[in-house]
This record gives structure tokens, C-alpha cells and sequence, in this order.
């Protein structure tokens, strides 16, 4: 099952016990968030801490940025036992979209996709300046960013940014998951 922003909104003002699952990297959760939704990134997904959480609970509902990271939770949790689960069908953009309220921080931290952004377009712009004045060779520099880019626009996956993610200055101190606990 999927919900739309709007059929979640409604839901949880309806008092339905909903419990939203966050799959982001931490850093995507940082910068905005469902309130109180649940930081659990994907690759730390812990099928019997989402069953803790979400004991008595109406519906899990799986939020990520479009949600395709979403439905590979989805999979994954079934596969695990767990039920009553459903996808935010267009995840954060979705939710940003129907004017839903989003959480986001006070802060001079630059956002992941800009990183993202910065990087490709510079490398874009350097690989094309040397192909043109050094070496034929480099053009492959761009082209192979732009498959990167189409890769990542065609499957949601982007490695660019998992990779920024994990870098020192987008460490954010863990309020997620792990195997004892979870919180917002």
C-alpha cells in the first residue's frame, strides 16, 4: 500500500497512529524532516526496531526523498516479518509539494544536493576547459559524470551524494537508529 502527502497528513490529524520511518542518509533527515518521523537511514534498517516502534501502531509509513530508497525498505522489511507497512508515495518532495510542514535546521550547513551539485558542475566545467586546451582524453571526465547524472536521475540511487554523505563535515551527531535504539 502507498499513501499520497495528503491522505498521511489527514490520517495522523485524524489521530490514526502512524509512525513514520525516515530511510534517508542522516545528513537528508538534518535538513528536512517529517515531525517526528524516525531516522533510520536504509543501510542501518533493523527490522525488530521498526517492530518495537511500531507495536500497536495503525501503520508504519517508509518516507525517503521520492521514494525509491522506500520501497527497497518496504521489501526488505517484509521480507523480514514485518507488516502493516506503506510507502509515502513521492516521499519529502511529495510532502514539500502539498505545503506540508517540514522540520529543518538553523544552520550554514551547505545541502547535500547542492554539494552534489557543486562537485559534478566544477568537475563538469575543469574536465571540458582540459579537453579543450590539453588533451582531447579529458572529455571523458564530463561524460562520464553526465552518465553518473542520468544513472542517478533514472534510479534515485546517487552515488555522488552517499559518498558527500559520509564525509566529516556532514557528520551529524547520531540521533538515529541502531539495534538498542531509535529516536526522532
Amino acid at each position: 500500500m502507498n499513501m499520497n502527502a495528503s491522505e498521511a497528513a489527514r490520517a495522523r490529524t485524524e489521530g490514526k497512529r502512524i509512525v513514520m520511518i525516515d530511510v534517508r542518509t542522516p545528513v537528508e533527515y538534518h535538513e528536512a524532516h517529517i515531525e517526528g518521523s524516525l531516522s533510520m537511514p536504509l543501510d542501518q534498517l533493523a527490522p525488530e526496531v521498526v517492530r518495537e516502534k511500531t507495536a500497536g501502531a495503525d501503520l508504519c509509513l517508509l518516507v525517503c526523498g521520492s521514494g525509491k530508497r522506500a520501497e527497497e525498505a518496504r521489501t526488505q522489511l517484509r521480507s523480514a516479518g514485518c507488516e502493516s507497512l506503506a510507502v509515502l508515495e513521492g516521499g519529502i518532495t511529495a510532502w514539500e509539494e502539498a505545503k506540508l510542514p517540514l522540520q529543518r535546521p538553523t544552520g550554514s550547513r551547505l545541502p547535500l544536493m547542492r554539494q552534489v551539485q557543486l562537485i559534478i558542475g566544477l568537475l563538469s566545467l575543469i574536465g571540458s576547459i582540459l579537453a579543450l586546451t590539453v588533451d582531447s582524453t579529458f572529455a571523458l571526465l564530463p561524460a562520464f559524470l553526465g552518465a553518473g547524472l542520468t544513472m542517478a536521475g533514472a534510479t534515485g540511487w546517487c552515488g555522488l551524494a552517499i559518498f558527500l554523505s559520509k564525509m566529516p563535515w556532514n557528520r551529524i551527531p547520531s540521533k538515529g537508529c541502531n539495534l538498542k535504539s531509535c529516536s526522532h
